[in-house]
């Protein structure tokens, strides 16, 4: 099949397109990883299921469950039922606690496989929060739906309790309150107000700096508690900061899709380990990336890597909060599933000119995995977006 592909341009021209990627072998092993990487997973939606996309979307559990041994198969950690799935933005509670129930059940059949659970307060319309005791009670029912099924937690930042919240002892008292009552050592999640405009002010303050020193002073106090931090601001310098400062024995966890490449190979002294929606849409190169790592082969890592990283500057691209139709895309071109339907409609959060560079960007950097699927689909969609 020729591998030629009419894209449009922002001019309003249409250029013909031929890839000149080249898709990765896959590893005959799980690979070994010298960097603890959690790949945050979408769920794969059902247009064939009578519903309500936007009120009730249906999930097609036969493809998340199968995406979901494809990121293990290449030595990934799965964090679970994150924003990544559209936790607040089309999957419901009722619909995550499926989702949790159900992949904690698929990764006991995967030697090797491990899981970690998103665990919010989304139940809890902002609304509805008139207290510190709301937010605490809903953090408490997810947590233990979470251990009840043998899973560990990630304490998701809380809109409702960004609602709510009044100075950073707030957020001492409730993070306090979870920490302290938590079976297993959690994960800890600041989500920046780019990928969620409602988490504005988190931790207590909307500079950064502050924001710091309140999630830096809440780690010191349960670090017993506190296996690791996500950190979300796209802004590396933060990063930096934040990981220096972690008590010993505190992982940081790079959930920055603008600089992962250069925070995970760090700077001789640190790195950051990695909890990333990216490596969803980038899988196998993350995986040969990371192993070359492990490995000291410095110049595989960064020649498989660093080409993923425009691909993910256009992904997560303003406003990030709708980087999952890219990554979602991205599953469909690769054949993870046979549609390009997703919860609540958000594949039309994005037009054609992003889709075509998201496509050019992700032949360049080898993405495309099955490239005669990628072109076929792609002209499909071109053709229904009117591009000749």
């Amino acid at each position: 099949m020729t591998r030629l592909v009419n894209l449009p341009q922002a001019d309003r021209t249409v250029t013909e397109y031929r890839l000149v990627g080249t898709p990765l072998e896959r590893p005959s092993t799980m690979p070994v990883f010298s960097r603890i990487a959690y790949a945050a997973a979408h769920v794969v939606s059902d247009p064939w299921a009578v519903s309500m996309p936007w009120d009730k979307p249906a999930i097609d559990w036969d493809a998340t469950m199968a995406f979901r041994h494809h990121l293990w198969s290449l030595g990934f950690k799965i964090a679970e039922a994150m924003d990544t799935s559209q936790r607040g933005m089309g999957l419901d509670w009722a619909g995550a606690q499926e989702l949790i129930r159900r992949s904690l059940a698929e990764m006991r059949t995967v030697p090797g496989a491990d899981l970690a659970c998103g665990a919010g307060t989304d139940q809890l319309d902002k609304r509805d929060a008139r207290s510190l005791d709301d937010v605490i009670a809903a953090y408490e029912e997810q947590f233990g739906f979470v251990e009840k099924h043998g899973g560990r937690a990630i304490m998701m930042a809380s809109r409702a309790l960004a609602h709510v919240a009044t100075s950073p002892g707030d957020y001492h008292k409730v993070y306090g309150r979870i920490l302290g009552q938590a079976r297993d050592k959690v994960i800890l999640h600041w989500l920046g107000d780019m990928f969620d405009p409602e988490l504005q002010g988190y931790w207590g303050s909307r500079r950064v700096e502050d924001a710091l020193d309140t999630v830096l002073a809440i780690i010191a106090d349960h670090k017993d508690k506190v296996d690791g931090i996500k950190i979300s601001l796209l802004d590396q310098a933060h990063e930096v900061e934040l990981r220096r400062r972690l008590p010993e024995g505190v992982i940081c966890f790079t959930g920055d899709d603008f600089n992962y490449a250069n925070l995970i190979e760090g700077d001789g002294f640190r790195h950051s380990h990695a909890l990333l929606g990216i490596f969803d849409a980038v899988a196998p190169q993350a995986s040969k990336a990371l192993a070359a790592l492990a490995n000291d082969d410095l110049a595989t890592f960064r020649g498989t890597i660093e080409p993923t990283v425009p691909l993910s500057r256009k992904i997560f691209e303003a406003p990030t909060q709708y980087y999952k139709a890219g990554i979602v895309f991205l599953a469909w071109l690769n054949g993870h599933q046979s549609h390009f339907t997703m919860p609540s409609g958000m594949q039309s959060a994005r037009g054609l000119i992003h889709y075509a560079e998201v496509f050019r960007l992700a032949d360049r950097a080898n993405v495309l995995d099955r490239p005669d699927l990628a072109v076929a689909r792609m002209t499909a969609l071109m053709t229904q977006y009117g591009v000749a």
